[in-house]
């Protein structure tokens, strides 16, 4: 039986989305296939009408740079790296700008990371590298954002 079958999910921009069900249902392998690092067996996936190409995966991988951020469940900031470079890895991805650029320093302000910008991801607390997640996630101003179990809001 396959895991997701005859899934049509439609999301309009601006729209957050939520999607909730059993370890094992499909959660994280939907937002795979929506951010192109898994293939569906059948169907489609379009952002802003246009549909997206699984077969180049060069293309997939520099779509996934200008258009996706993703926020992992395990963060996965480099922890040799500072806040600030971690939140400016996108842009750096992208050629824009240098990692002390001042969106990523603007964006670690607004995630509430300014304390900690300067110090490495490794010595962070688990709040502090959520945050820094987010920021890095939001830096380049993507048309996708996709978070793989968020934060709960309290």
């Amino acid at each position: 039986m396959p895991l997701l079958d005859a899934v049509d999910l439609q999301v309009a921009r601006g729209e957050w989305v939520a999607i909730a069900g059993e370890s094992g249902s499909g959660k994280s392998t939907l937002l795979n296939i929506v951010a192109g690092l898994d293939r569906p067996d059948a169907g489609e996936v379009r952002l802003d009408a246009k549909p997206l190409d699984y077969g180049d995966d060069d293309a997939l991988a520099l779509w996934r740079r200008r258009h996706v951020g993703f926020v992992f469940q395990a963060f996965h900031l480099l922890p040799y790296l500072d806040v600030r470079e971690n939140v400016a890895l996108p842009l750096a991805l992208l050629g824009v700008a240098a990692p002390s650029a001042p969106r990523a320093r603007k964006r670690a302000r607004l995630r509430g990371a300014r304390r900690a910008r300067a110090a490495t991801a490794g010595t962070l607390s688990g709040g502090e590298m959520q945050r820094a997640a987010i920021a890095r996630a939001l830096v380049h101003s993507p048309a996708l954002v996709l978070a793989d179990e968020p934060p709960q809001p309290r």
